[in-house]
């Protein structure tokens, strides 16, 4: 449910915003990184030297969702830089006549964000990654959807890449959940975000804040997200990368069954496995502790 930057946020998004960000394991770092496309915020957690984890949120999600990710255990055994998208809700601003419209775009766009982490590693550590990574590169959604994209133009930048139930890579979306979601798309309110998550997460017990956040996303103008075509399996199949798929069982978006066995078919060297029980919107927040040990 993509929407605009902090440019158009109101005293009542960031209330929720930062009531989201203080449910994160301390202390918290929000750090704002230039990149062509504009500034682009990212909230950081865990120790300086660690190995980096850069995670993208679902579109819409903003970077607090990975705050239960980073408490159940990333946070320990890694540095955390979750990253606000930008043109979603969140606090990273577009350039003025800058925006981000293709898949090369987000990639130029995600090449500036690694070089701002990777050289903060370089002033904590004598032999840290080199200047063009690797890191870790986490997604969830349509977050995924632009790791995947990254990970076949990028290899060399990444040691691993890790998909939570990835949208529009290996499988396409349900004609139901479109119709479900157009309204909310269209003109969104928030008693249809949170009617629309409820239908969608089974009635899943969602963390307050971030749900408050959520309704607050509302308020912010629509703006068009960046389409594209899939990510060729083929090409992520060749690269020296290691990829994780975590798909989510009750997910509506998709049929996860068969988006996993198409997962492995296409990529014979991942780690693809169905997590029962949980649904797509709810994935980072309700198997959190799934997520943490996928990642340790």
């Amino acid at each position: 449910m993509p929407r605009t930057s902090s440019t158009s946020s109101t005293a009542s998004f960031r209330a929720a915003y930062e009531a989201a960000l203080g449910q994160w394991p301390g202390p918290v770092e929000a750090v704002d990184l230039p990149t062509p496309y504009g500034v682009t915020r990212v909230n950081r957690c865990g120790p300086a030297g660690a190995p980096p984890l850069v995670l993208l949120p679902g579109g819409g999600a903003t970077s607090t969702v990975w705050g239960a990710c980073a408490a159940a255990g990333a946070a320990r055994t890694h540095r955390v830089h979750a990253v606000d998208l930008v043109g979603d809700p969140g606090l990273s601003v577009p350039a003025p006549g800058r925006p981000i419209r293709t898949v090369g775009d987000l990639v130029g766009w995600l090449d500036a964000v690694l070089d701002a982490v990777v050289d903060g590693l370089q002033d904590g550590l004598q032999d840290g990654p080199g200047p063009h990574g690797p890191v870790t590169l986490g997604g969830h959604s349509y977050g995924a959807w632009i790791a995947a994209h990254y990970a076949a133009r990028r290899p060399a930048r990444l040691r691993r890449l890790v998909l939570l139930d990835p949208t529009q890579v290996f499988a396409g979306l349900r004609p139901g959940y479109v119709l479900r979601a157009l309204p909310v798309l269209a003109r969104p309110t928030p008693e249809r975000i949170r009617s629309f998550l409820t239908w969608e997460t089974r009635g899943a017990a969602l963390e307050p804040a971030w749900l408050r956040l959520q309704e607050e996303t509302a308020r912010f103008p629509g703006v068009r997200p960046v389409t594209g075509p899939r990510p060729d399996p083929a090409e992520l199949a060749g690269r020296q990368v290691d990829v994780d798929v975590l798909f989510a069982e009750q997910a509506r978006c998709h049929d996860s069954g068969r988006a996993a066995r198409a997962a492995r078919e296409a990529l014979p060297g991942a780690r693809v496995d169905v997590l029962p029980g949980v649904a797509h919107h709810a994935l980072p927040l309700t198997a959190a502790a799934e997520i943490a040990r996928l990642v340790l």
